[in-house]
């Protein structure tokens, strides 16, 4: 080829133009940076060193401890032990009142004509000691008798005796005018006489008593007892059947 010819490139009209391929830069954000690995030394947690006295001093404090937690259980449950063994004696201890339970009742004056010279009330009722380890001292005993809530007499009962557990005993009395226990004049012996024509008349038994409880060799203080019996008559002036046996009240001032 000859040193003056010069060749050119072809362009063809039909083809599209490529641009020189441009040089791209590449750059790196904050957050594209690769991590660097720190070799700075860490700080190492100091490590405590403690005498031999610090030990013992702390196995001697828990020994203590535990110690003391074992006591306390064992004075725990021996509190709560004795507890129930008292609950227990003194639900089988603790006294119960007597029981007292009507009998007889009687106004024999009532079905005679001249009733009021020989008045009379005459009456027996129950006591029954229903502890089964603890006696009952009867120090004192008197009966009342009341009509319409009016008393009308009184006499001393039973001389002081001892009930023993589980036993019962029977109380008897009369009221009468003859012996000054019976309080009745004509004009309340009218009224008797009144109640009578409707086939009953209603009279109230009372009795009060001075008691102690005995368990063992222990006495217990004196404790004022009253009992209170409902009771009717009939126009035969004896208890009515729908009364008899019926239990009184009790209770204690």
């Amino acid at each position: 080829m000859h040193p003056s010819l010069q060749i050119l490139p072809f362009h063809s009209p039909n083809l599209p133009r490529k641009n020189p391929s441009p040089i791209h830069r590449i750059t790196m954000s904050s957050s594209d940076k690769l991590p660097i690995r720190d070799n700075r030394p860490q700080p190492q947690p100091v490590k405590h060193h403690h005498s031999a006295r610090y030990y013992a001093q702390r196995v001697r404090e828990s020994f203590t401890t535990r110690v003391t937690k074992v006591l306390c259980s064992i004075f725990l449950s021996f509190l709560l032990v004795a507890l129930i063994v008292f609950f227990i004696v003194w639900l089988s201890l603790r006294p119960h009142r007597p029981r007292f339970h009507m009998i007889d009742f009687t106004v024999p004056g009532l079905a005679q004509k001249p009733g009021l010279d020989n008045a009379v009330i005459t009456f027996n009722v129950t006591a029954r000691n229903s502890n089964q380890h603890i006696g009952i001292y009867y120090d004192s005993m008197e009966g009342f008798v009341y009509y319409k809530d009016k008393q009308i007499g009184l006499t001393p009962l039973l001389h002081p005796f001892f009930q023993e557990p589980k036993t019962t005993t029977v109380v008897y009395g009369q009221f009468g005018i003859g012996a000054a226990t019976l309080a009745v004049n004509s004009r309340r012996w009218k009224e008797f006489v009144n109640d009578r024509q409707h086939g009953i008349v209603y009279f109230r038994l009372g009795i009060m008593s001075v008691i102690r409880f005995k368990v063992s060799t222990w006495k217990s203080v004196h404790h004022k007892m009253h009992v209170n019996c409902d009771v009717a008559v009939g126009s035969d002036g004896l208890i009515l059947p729908a009364w008899k046996n019926r239990k009184c009240s009790v209770y204690f001032s």
